[in-house]
């Protein structure tokens, strides 16, 4: 997975050690790492990782962790 662009969010500015990154591969795969351990990639199916996205822009998770 070296050959992905990795991305991080422009709210992740000066936190380089927190950051969730992002990359899709030529067949546009989403993959997505945690900075501070990079060697470990989830590959989410598209349509499972829209999902998500679409739940965490509607504060769905905002509750969570107390």
């Amino acid at each position: 997975m070296t050959h992905l662009r990795w991305r991080k969010s422009s709210f992740s500015e000066g936190h380089s050690d927190t950051c969730v990154e992002l990359a899709a591969d030529p067949t546009g795969t989403p993959h997505l790492r945690e900075s501070d351990d990079p060697e470990v990639v989830i590959s989410p199916a598209p349509a499972a990782l829209s999902a998500f996205l679409r739940a965490a822009r509607a504060g769905e998770f905002d509750r969570l962790g107390g």
